[in-house]
C-alpha cells in the first residue's frame, strides 16, 4: 500500500512496542496526525491479537461511517469486510470484518452481551477529549472486564486535547505516546467588539462568511450551536444572494446518514461550499476543501436537573480546546483562516475544557446499565470522572419507578429487556407496555418521535397526536426526512419490541390504551391534574401549565412528555389526555391510598380523610370515621404551631401569668421558659394531653390556660412565683392593686398618687433585681407622672405636680411632705 505519510506514522512504532509489552497505553495526536484511520490498520498484525477483532469507538455516527469507509478503501476494500462499522440504524460488519468502529451505545451493548469479549483483542477510544457519556461508561466496564476476565485485552485511549495524565493513572499508570499533529497554519481573526444584542446570530455568522468568501479562497465550514439556527443562518444566506457556484450545506447529528455525507464531501470543479456544522464537525472527519472557519463560538448542550428530572438543551460557550479544535479544521489540508465571532480579550476566560457529559446528564440510562453489569455502587468501577451521587440517586429511584429496578436495586427482568432495547429507559418502559396490550406500533411510534426533535415546531398545540398523524401521513408540514428518520427508528424498535416480549403479549387486550396512557407508563411522575385555576399539578409534586388555551386546555388529566425547566412552573410542550379510568386501570401499581389527619388552616380544624393518590395527585378523598385520636391530637399540635399561641384562649389572666414567669425565667436558671417561641416548641409536654377528644378552634378555646401553664410549676415554684412576682402589690394606703406584667422587663403599677405617700422607695421585684415602673394617677386616674426612682421623684418632681393638682383638686389632701403623711385612697384621710 502506498499512503501519504501523516504524523502518526512517527509515534506507530512506540505505541506498537508499548502494547507488546503492556495492555494499555494513551495516544495524544493532534488533529490532522492520522490517529483514527492509521491506528487500527497497524494493530492488524500484531502476535498478542491473535486473529481477534478490534472494536475502535468513535462518538460520532458520521465519523464512525466516514473512518470505516476510509479505511477500507485504503485496502481496496468496501466497508463491511475487513474494516466494517455498526451505529443506529446501520451495520455493516460480516464473518471477514477484523475491525469494527461503532459509537458509544453499540460498544456498551456487546459488552453487556459479552462481558469477556472473546472474540476482541483491543479497545480503541477515539476522541475521548469530547467525554461523553457512554464513552465513560464503555471505559469504566472495559477496564472492570480486563481486570477480571481478560488481562491480556488491550485498552487504548486516543485524544486530540486532553490532560493525558490523569487518564494514564486511570489505565494502572499506561505509557503516553505524543504525536505532534499535520495542521496548516491558520490565521485566527478575533471580533472587534462583542455583537450588538439586537443582531441575531445568523446575521453575524451570515455577514462573517460572506466577507471571508470574498477575501479567501477555498470552502467555509461555520459552527452554530444548533440544528434552528443552521436553518436560519441558511435562509439568511440564500436571501442575501451567494455568487454562482456556491453551495448551501448543513451538517448536524439529526440529518440522514445521506446529507451528512454530501456535506463533507469534495466539491464538483468550479464549486464551492458553505457548510453550516453543530459541534458534530469538531473532530475526527475532515470536512474536504475547507480553509475558512467561522465560529460562533456556542455550542448546545444537554443539561440535567435534579430538582426537576428533566433535561433541557442549553446554549453555553465553547471551551478553548472546543475553540482550538475548530480552528484546526481550517489547517487540515492546506492554510487557513478562522473567524471567531467574540473578542480577544474574551478568549482567555472561556472554561479551558469542556465539562464532561457524565457531570450533568440524565443518569437514568448509565444506572440500568450499571445494574445490568450487576454494579448497584457506581464507585465499584473506576471513573475518570465518577457520576455525581444526587443525580446517580434519583436515577435509580425513576429506575424503580419504571419497575426496572426493584426495591433492593437489582434489575427486574423487564429491566434487562429495557437495557436491551438501547433507548431511554422510560421510552423502553413505554414499549414493553404497548407490546404487552397489543399496540406496540403506536408504543414505537410514540418513543421514535419523544427520541426526536419536535415533528411540528411551530404547531400551538402540544397535543402528541398531531405528531403522530403527522408521522402516519396525515399532516403536510412536517420535515420529510425527519418522518423519514424517525420511521426508521421505529421500525427498528418494532422488531426489538417483537423479539424481546413478543411472549409476554396480551393475544387480545380487553380495550386498546389511549396515548396519554402509553405516555403515562414512560413519564408516572408527569402525570398531570388540573387544578381550579387552570394550570396543572405533576405527580412528582411541581406545577406546569399549558402556554396557550387549546383544546387539551379543558382535559382534567395529562400525560407531559416534554416540559421545559424554567421557573417554578414548567411549560408543557408535549402531553396527551389522559382520564381518571385511564389512571385508574392502567396506572395501578403507583396509586397509594392513606389516611391523611392534617390540620385544615381554612376551617381551623383537624381534617381525617382517607385519600387515594398517586404521586402528589389526589384522585379522591373521602371522611374518616373514628379517626385515631392521637393522630388527631398530633395534627392540633401542628396547627397550633402553624397558626401562634393566638389559637389559644390565651385570658388576660393566663397573659399575665405568662408574663410573671417570663420574668422569672430571665432572672433563674431553673425555671421553664415560657415565650410563644418556647411553649409552642414544647406542646406535647404540656398540652398534648390535654388535647384528646378535641379537634377544631372551638374545642380549643375550652381549654383553661391559667390552670396548664400553673401545672409547668413545681410547688416551690409557685410559692417562689407569687413572691417574687405578685399579681398584686398592696401599697402603702392598704390598697391591692394589679400589677401589669405585659413588657415582662418594665412591669407597670399604675396607682394614684396619694396613695403612695409615706412610701420613699420604687418597689422591686425579682429578688429585688426589677424595679416596678410607677404610673402614678391624679385623683381622676389619669397619669400624672411615670418613674422608676420614687424618691427622686418626691425630693424634685412632687412639688411641680402637687402645684398643679391642688388647682384643680382643691378638696384633696396635698401635704408638704410626702414622706411623712399619710396615704389615702379617700379625697382626704380619716380624721382630717
Amino acid at each position: 500500500m502506498n499512503q501519504q505519510q501523516l504524523p502518526i506514522d512517527a509515534v506507530l512504532p512506540e505505541l506498537l512496542e508499548s502494547l507488546r509489552k503492556g495492555v494499555n497505553a494513551v495516544l495524544i495526536a493532534e488533529p490532522g496526525a492520522g490517529k483514527t484511520t492509521r491506528v487500527p490498520l497497524a494493530l492488524l498484525d500484531e502476535p498478542w491479537l491473535h486473529g481477534k477483532r478490534i472494536v475502535m469507538l468513535e462518538p460520532r455516527r458520521l465519523a464512525a461511517r466516514s473512518a470505516a469507509q476510509y479505511m477500507a478503501r485504503t485496502l481496496g476494500e468496501q466497508a463491511g469486510e475487513t474494516v466494517g462499522y455498526r451505529v443506529r440504524l446501520e451495520t455493516k460488519v460480516s464473518a471477514k470484518t477484523r475491525i469494527e468502529v461503532v459509537t458509544e451505545g453499540v460498544l456498551t451493548r456487546m459488552l453487556q452481551e459479552d462481558a469477556a469479549l472473546e472474540h476482541v483483542g483491543a479497545i480503541l477510544f477515539d476522541e475521548f477529549h469530547e467525554r461523553h457519556l457512554h464513552g465513560d461508561l464503555g471505559l469504566a466496564l472495559s477496564l472492570q472486564s480486563q481486570s477480571l476476565l481478560r488481562e491480556e485485552l488491550r485498552l487504548i485511549v486516543m485524544s486530540a486535547t486532553l490532560d493525558a495524565e490523569p487518564l494514564a493513572a486511570l489505565l494502572s499508570d499506561a505509557p503516553i505516546i505524543r504525536s505532534e499533529g499535520r495542521v496548516f497554519p491558520v490565521i485566527t481573526h478575533y471580533a472587534a467588539a462583542r455583537p450588538s444584542r439586537t443582531e441575531r446570530i445568523e446575521q453575524q455568522v451570515g455577514s462573517t462568511i460572506v466577507s471571508a468568501l470574498r477575501s479567501h479562497e477555498g470552502d467555509v465550514l461555520a459552527f452554530l450551536p444548533g440544528a434552528l439556527e443552521i436553518r436560519r443562518t441558511a435562509s439568511w444566506l440564500a436571501a442575501s444572494g451567494m455568487p454562482t457556484g456556491v453551495r448551501i450545506a448543513e451538517l448536524y447529528g439529526t440529518m440522514p446518514l445521506s446529507m451528512q455525507d454530501a456535506a463533507v464531501a469534495p466539491c464538483l470543479p468550479g464549486e464551492r461550499k458553505i457548510v453550516l456544522a453543530t459541534s458534530i464537525a469538531e473532530s475526527s472527519l475532515t470536512v474536504q476543501g475547507v480553509t475558512i472557519v467561522v465560529d460562533s463560538g456556542l455550542m448546545r448542550v444537554p443539561r440535567f436537573s435534579p430538582r426537576t428530572g428533566m433535561t433541557r438543551l442549553e446554549t453555553v460557550a465553547v471551551s478553548q480546546a472546543s475553540a482550538d479544535q475548530r480552528r484546526g479544521r481550517a489547517g487540515r489540508l492546506a492554510p487557513g483562516v478562522c473567524y471567531r465571532l467574540w473578542t480577544e480579550q474574551e478568549h482567555p476566560y472561556l472554561p479551558a475544557q469542556s465539562a464532561p457529559e457524565i457531570a450533568d446528564a440524565d443518569l437514568a440510562p448509565l444506572a440500568l446499565e450499571l445494574a445490568v453489569w450487576g454494579i448497584q455502587d457506581p464507585a465499584e468501577l473506576d471513573w475518570l470522572t465518577p457520576p455525581p451521587q444526587a443525580a446517580y440517586e434519583q436515577a435509580t429511584e425513576l429506575l424503580k419507578k419504571l419497575r426496572a429496578l426493584d426495591p433492593s436495586g437489582k434489575p427486574t427482568p423487564e429491566g434487562f429487556k429495557l437495557a436491551r432495547f438501547g433507548m431511554h429507559p422510560r421510552l423502553g418502559a413505554m414499549v414493553l407496555r404497548a407490546e404487552e396490550r397489543g399496540c406496540a406500533n403506536e408504543g414505537c411510534e410514540l418513543a421514535a418521535i419523544l427520541s426526536e426533535r419536535d415533528l411540528l415546531p411551530q404547531e400551538r398545540s402540544v397535543d402528541i397526536k398531531l405528531r403522530l398523524d403527522a408521522l402516519n401521513g396525515k399532516m403536510a408540514s412536517a420535515d420529510p426526512a425527519a418522518i423519514r428518520r424517525i420511521a426508521a427508528q421505529a421500525e427498528q424498535w418494532k422488531r426489538l419490541a417483537a423479539h424481546y416480549v413478543a411472549n409476554n403479549a396480551s393475544p387480545s387486550p380487553i380495550e386498546k390504551p389511549s396515548l396519554g396512557t402509553l405516555l403515562a407508563a414512560a413519564y408516572p411522575d408527569r402525570i398531570a391534574q388540573r387544578r381550579s385555576d387552570g394550570r396543572y399539578l405533576l405527580a412528582n409534586g411541581r406545577g406546569a401549565v399549558l402556554p396557550d388555551v387549546q383544546p387539551l386546555s379543558r382535559s382534567d388529566y395529562l400525560a407531559a412528555c416534554e416540559l421545559d425547566d424554567a421557573g417554578t412552573e414548567s411549560r408543557i410542550r408535549l402531553a396527551a389526555e389522559l382520564t381518571l379510568t385511564d389512571i385508574e386501570q392502567f396506572m395501578s401499581p403507583y396509586i397509594t391510598v392513606e389516611e391523611a389527619i392534617e390540620w385544615d388552616r381554612a376551617a381551623l380544624a383537624v381534617r381525617s380523610r382517607r385519600r387515594t393518590k398517586l404521586g402528589a395527585i389526589v384522585l379522591g378523598e373521602v371522611p374518616i370515621s373514628g379517626p385515631d385520636e392521637e393522630k388527631v391530637a398530633d395534627a392540633l399540635i401542628a396547627g397550633i404551631r402553624s397558626e401562634g399561641m393566638g389559637l389559644l384562649p390565651m385570658t388576660k389572666p393566663a397573659l399575665a401569668l405568662q408574663a410573671r414567669m417570663k420574668l422569672m425565667a430571665l432572672g433563674g436558671k431553673d425555671w421553664p421558659e415560657a415565650a410563644d417561641e418556647a411553649l409552642l416548641g414544647t406542646l406535647e409536654e404540656w398540652l398534648k394531653p390535654h388535647l384528646y377528644g378535641m379537634k377544631n378552634r372551638s374545642d380549643l378555646q375550652r381549654l383553661n390556660m391559667v390552670q396548664l401553664l400553673g401545672s409547668m410549676l413545681s410547688w416551690a415554684q409557685q410559692q417562689e412565683l407569687d413572691e417574687q412576682v405578685p399579681t398584686h402589690f398592696t401599697v402603702p394606703s392598704g390598697s391591692r392593686i394589679p400589677i401589669d406584667y405585659s413588657d415582662p422587663a418594665a412591669p407597670v403599677l399604675a396607682v394614684r398618687l396619694q396613695e403612695m405617700f409615706g412610701l420613699q422607695d420604687t418597689p422591686r421585684l425579682a429578688r429585688g433585681k426589677l424595679p416596678l415602673t410607677l404610673h402614678l394617677l391624679s385623683p381622676s386616674q389619669r397619669p400624672v407622672q411615670v418613674t422608676q426612682d420614687l424618691r427622686s421623684f418626691w425630693e424634685s418632681a412632687y412639688f411641680e405636680v402637687k402645684k398643679d393638682l391642688k388647682g384643680r383638686y382643691p378638696k384633696h389632701y396635698w401635704p408638704d411632705d410626702p414622706y411623712s403623711a399619710m396615704p389615702t385612697n379617700r379625697v382626704k384621710p380619716r380624721g382630717t
